[in-house]
Formats: C-alpha cells, sequence, structure tokens
C-alpha cells in the first residue's frame, strides 16, 4: 500500500474505502417471505448514548474540522486517514521534537532566510501541538486554530508583497538596464560628435596657421618693398637737394659787373 508523505501529524491506520466510482452490478432487492417476517421479533430500541460517547464524537468532529482526513488513490481503490484522537504524554511532546529536528537535517532546511522546508515541517509541528491540546480542551484548540490561520495570513500576505517587491525590483533594473543601454548609446553618439569638432577643429586651426603664416609673409614683403621705396625716395631726395644747391650757390656768389 502507498501512503502518502510521512508528516509529523499524528494519524490512525488508513482505512479502505470502496471506491464510488467504479461500476457495479445492481443489487437485487431481498425478498422476505411473509411466515419470516412474522417469524422474526420485534428488534429492541436503541440504547441511549451517553454523554462521554457524545464528547468523543464531538471531538472528533472537531478534530476532522480542523485537521481533515487524507485520501489517495491506489489500484483504483480509495484510501482515507483520520487525524489521531489519542490522547498525548510527555514522551509524546519529546518525540515529536525530536522528529521535528531530524526532519530539519534530513531535508536540509535553511535555519534563516525563507525556506518553504522549514516553514513545511513547523506548519505539522503546530498542526500536530493543536490536535493534542483539542485531545484535551477542544476550546482551546479552536483557539490555536484561529491563531494558526491568522498567521498564515500573515505569512501569505508577507508573501504577497514580498513577491511584488520583487517584480518591482526587477521591473526597476531592467528599466535601469534600459536606461543605461539609452545613456551608452547617447555617450558614443557624443563621443562621435566630439571626434568630428576635433578634426573640424584641427582642419581650422591648420588653415588658420597656414593663413597666418602667409600674411606674415606678405606683411614682410609688403615692409621690405616699402623700406626700399623709402629709402630710394631719401635717397632721390637727397640727390635732388644736393643739386638744388649746387645751381643756385654758383648764383650767389657771381660778381657784379
Amino acid at each position: 500500500m502507498i501512503t502518502p508523505d510521512e508528516s509529523l501529524v499524528k494519524y490512525d491506520n488508513p482505512v479502505s474505502i470502496e471506491n464510488t466510482y467504479s461500476k457495479s452490478p445492481k443489487g437485487r432487492p431481498l425478498r422476505v417471505s411473509p411466515q419470516q417476517s412474522i417469524s422474526n421479533p420485534v428488534p429492541p430500541p436503541p440504547k441511549p448514548k451517553s454523554a462521554s460517547a457524545d464528547a468523543s464524537k464531538q471531538k472528533n468532529e472537531i478534530l476532522n474540522s480542523i485537521l481533515p482526513p487524507r485520501e489517495w488513490m491506489e489500484e483504483n481503490q480509495l484510501w482515507m486517514q483520520h487525524v489521531s484522537c489519542a490522547p498525548c504524554t510527555r514522551p509524546d511532546v519529546i518525540r515529536l521534537e525530536e522528529q521535528l529536528d531530524i526532519k530539519l537535517q534530513k531535508w536540509l532546511a535553511r535555519e534563516t532566510g525563507i525556506c518553504p522546508v522549514r516553514r513545511k515541517l513547523y506548519s505539522q509541528c503546530f498542526d500536530e501541538l493543536i490536535r493534542q491540546v483539542t485531545i484535551n480542551d477542544a476550546e482551546r484548540g479552536l483557539l490555536l486554530l484561529r491563531v494558526r490561520d491568522e498567521i498564515q495570513l500573515t505569512i501569505v500576505a508577507y508573501q504577497t508583497l514580498y513577491e511584488s517587491s520583487m517584480a518591482s525590483g526587477i521591473r526597476k533594473a531592467l528599466q535601469a538596464k534600459q536606461g543605461k543601454a539609452d545613456m551608452e548609446k547617447t555617450i558614443c553618439d557624443l563621443e562621435e560628435e566630439k571626434e568630428d569638432l576635433k578634426k573640424q577643429l584641427n582642419k581650422q586651426r591648420a588653415i588658420y596657421e597656414t593663413t597666418e603664416k602667409t600674411e606674415n609673409e606678405t606683411q614682410q614683403l609688403e615692409e621690405k618693398k616699402l623700406s626700399e621705396e623709402i629709402e630710394f625716395l631719401k635717397t632721390t631726395n637727397k640727390q635732388l637737394t644736393n643739386q638744388l644747391k649746387e645751381n643756385i650757390t654758383p648764383k650767389l656768389i657771381t660778381p657784379k659787373p
């Protein structure tokens, strides 16, 4: 027989239940002869149930509502396993703690952080404690059930918040990655534009230097030409001045008749 996964919750032995979905031949109606019906005595009235039996049945119903029975199929046969109603003793609690430690080590549960394995084992341990308390005091067990449900709701809320924050973080990371790619492309474009501007600057600088050099040479030639003209004019002026002096001087010293 294949049993479901091992659990820290204590269950009774599994019970085979007839598969209601399997086809079975139609039952024939039971015919009773009039003599047989007359000869059979009248059955006695049912005995009244005791208060202890009602309390036990009520506890079983509470346990089944808190921890529903497990069901599984095996070879077209339905099996059911109810939670145990046996009272708990101190060795049972010690054994539960030992089993919890063993399963934590066996299933390699992490000691810190989010760990589904550790959460599952501690949930089973808490369910077993609820079962033990419910057998002794049903009201206390129902109160622990409320605490368990509230803890599970809180965990689900934190899990939803964690998943939403992870999704938001991934979305922000993708946006940052996309923005980084766009920024890198912009930087590459600016670098290319910078190189083009550098080439234009070098070209204009070369043209400027060439033009400046040409202008300097032209200016030097003009200055030299002007200097030569000035010297020529000075020399010519000096010669003319001397000639004028020579022409004027004889006339001044000519005697009177």
